[in-house]
């Protein structure tokens, strides 16, 4: 058992949960954040994140600080740094662009190689008439990966969401 390991089964005992959010430039990760957080603390409007923002929030009986990193090309090289810690990755694609499903999920597959339990927000749902059928070839692709159909904007499957996280375990 690694060190990592023992930092991370500590921490859960602790009740503490580090989550990592991370996605393609315009996704939805920010405007998910702020579905997630209580109604206080949310944003009127949402701009992209530049660099990251750390939102700590509670999840049941779980402490979960929600690292958001920006999706953009030239951060992309430094989401690795943000990984070592993470309980659980939350990877967010935006299905309305499927143009932009390819490199997504190019993007994620060094993550899914990590010790991190990765759970997928489909977020964007409510833009698609018919999302059921994009979100079956996904579960074929990645049968592994939990999947969470989402809309940051509605709200929608964020219940779903907040459980897959606080159901994180090691």
């Amino acid at each position: 058992m690694g060190l990592l390991t023992i930092v991370k089964k500590q921490k859960l005992r602790d009740r503490e949960i580090r989550c990592l959010l991370l996605g393609l430039d315009n996704a939805g990760k920010s405007t998910i954040v702020n579905q997630l957080l209580p109604q206080e603390r949310r944003q009127q409007h949402v701009s992209p994140t530049v660099g990251f923002a750390i939102h700590n929030i509670e999840m049941g009986p779980y402490n979960v600080s929600i690292w958001d990193v920006g999706g953009q090309t030239t951060l992309r090289p430094f989401w690795d740094n943000y990984y070592d810690t993470t309980d659980v990755l939350v990877w967010c694609i935006d299905l309305s662009s499927s143009h932009r499903l390819p490199e997504s999920l190019h993007e994620l597959q060094p993550f899914l190689m990590g010790d991190s339990r990765v759970i997928i927000a489909v977020n964007k749902c409510d833009l698609l008439q018919d999302y059921q059928s994009e979100l079956l070839e996904l579960q074929n692709r990645l049968p592994k990966v939990h999947f969470v159909p989402c809309s940051g904007r509605t709200g929608m499957g964020m219940r779903e969401l907040c459980s897959a996280i606080a159901s994180c375990t090691i």
